[in-house]
């Protein structure tokens, strides 16, 4: 008889007189399996072929044989529940039982409803675990580095560092890179790779939250540590246990909470507010951001023993425009994700279409191009994707996400904003590439009162890439 893996499974060893009890009390679940035996002496054989969750063990054995089975059934099953039933209450068996090793005892039929119960509580708490396991089973999968698309030389490179630090749990990581390159997915890769990786994963964007509500997100708080404090909270390093908390964006915190997370790194101890104990953090801490945090230190915005506390080991994501080459088994496997979804049967790209997507800046990395490939898997009713598919990549006139227009007979460039607040001209003559983006970064900038975020904001790219353009301004 096969015995079926995805059901609760009880082993009963009783006498005649309990089985229709015992049927009665699980007749309702068709989650459970049962197995009967009269024998103890087949106990053992049963319960190796089984595999049970939960044995029930008829009382009125011979106290011997009693004995001798738990004493047998421990040895190698050890974290299996162990009933003892009776058809009468007995504290001196009772006890007797509890000492050899039973879990609980139930005299039968008084106790049919109480015992019931609990089948069903120890059923449903098998069942949830069933599906955290999945879950994680799922989650391993998913996050193999295997699953990280490229062979590009640089990508290789820092995956190959990312797997070297997956044996410690307790050394911090640093991941940077563009927004879009896929820093959380390489975070979740550590994660599930590690040997700590069926332990929660908790993520937490510190750029979206305020200085206060961050603080007791991470830390937790005592009851009453505040006006609103009316329960003690767990805050994220505690819930990570010894997983994973990933920080995103850390370069938006402020001073004040990087020294906050500068102790809790150091000493991996931390406090919730209002807690007067000192709470160890026990899992691993990897942290990301798409700012250059080498000229946040030096202008003084982040504070330089954080910094070179969590680049020890730092791993930079290289943009999407610097390794081309990965841009064709990425798009292969979009399409292929997104037949899925959309039930659609697309075969690729044509080579013309390729060639566009290989050209293009990808100011939003892999996070762009995926967005763009479901729009075009989900819009084309042909077999393939061709350029047309793509054409708002290459409309004539735009320069990264900002519409030009002629005008003066053709000799002049204009930047055409919605709002016209903003125009500058430039000849035809010096029409650069580098010397377009130069001026139109510096005219943003001057626009929203040097603020280089906005800046970047309005001309759809990030801090780093506009820094590099800003930066041609003193070659």
């Amino acid at each position: 008889m096969k015995i079926p893996q995805n059901k609760f499974k009880i082993l009963v060893c009783i006498k005649t007189e309990f089985a229709d009890i015992i049927r009665q009390i699980v007749a309702k679940s068709d989650t459970i399996h049962i197995q009967y035996t009269s024998s103890p002496r087949f106990l053992m054989s049963r319960a190796i072929f089984t595999a049970p969750h939960l044995v029930l063990i008829d009382a009125s054995f011979e106290k011997y044989l009693l004995q001798d089975m738990l004493a047998t059934f421990r040895l190698q099953f050890n974290d299996v529940s162990v009933f003892m039933v009776a058809s009468s209450v007995s504290h001196r068996d009772a006890v007797d039982a509890m000492s050899c090793g039973a879990s609980e005892y139930y005299a039968l039929p008084g106790d049919a409803r109480q015992l019931s119960e609990q089948v069903n509580t120890m059923e449903d708490h098998w069942q949830t675990m069933q599906a955290q396991q999945r879950f994680i089973d799922l989650q391993h999968k998913a996050y193999d580095f295997n699953q990280i698309i490229g062979e590009s030389e640089s990508l290789r490179g820092v995956l190959d560092r990312a797997k070297k630090v997956i044996d410690n749990p307790l050394m911090t990581v640093l991941i940077t890179g563009e927004t879009g390159t896929g820093k959380e997915l390489l975070a979740r890769a550590i994660h599930y790779n590690s040997k700590n990786g069926n332990s929660p994963f908790v993520d937490i964007a510190c750029s979206a939250l305020p200085e206060t509500l961050l603080e007791s997100e991470l830390f937790g708080f005592e009851k009453g540590a505040f006006t609103d404090a009316r329960e003690k909270k767990l805050g994220l390093f505690e819930l990570a246990g010894d997983g994973t908390i990933f920080l995103d964006e850390i370069g938006d915190i402020s001073l004040a909470m990087q020294s906050k997370l500068l102790k809790v790194i150091e000493s991996r101890t931390m406090r919730r507010l209002g807690g007067l104990k000192d709470i160890p953090v026990k899992g691993r801490i990897v942290a990301a951001t798409s700012v250059d945090l080498t000229a946040k230190m030096k202008s003084g915005q982040f504070r330089k023993d954080l910094y070179h506390r969590l680049k020890i080991i730092p791993l930079e994501i290289p943009p999407l425009r610097e390794r081309r080459g990965d841009i064709l088994s990425l798009v292969d496997s979009f399409v292929r994700l997104f037949n899925g979804i959309y039930g659609k049967s697309i075969c690729g790209t044509t080579p013309e279409a390729l060639d566009l997507l290989t050209d293009h800046e990808w100011e939003g990395n892999v996070r762009e191009l995926k967005h763009t490939i479901e729009r075009a898997v989900l819009l084309e009713e042909q077999e393939w994707l061709t350029e047309k598919d793509f054409d708002f990549l290459n409309t004539r006139g735009m320069l990264n996400g900002v519409e030009y227009e002629n005008r003066s007979n053709g000799n002049v460039l204009h930047p055409i904003h919605k709002d016209s607040t903003l125009t500058f001209t430039i000849s035809l003559a010096e029409a650069a590439l580098e010397d377009v983006q130069l001026r139109l970064a510096l005219n943003v900038l001057n626009h929203v009162g040097g603020n280089k975020s906005k800046a970047a904001a309005i001309m759809r790219i990030s801090r780093p890439r506009l820094d590099r353009i800003l930066a041609t301004a003193n070659n």
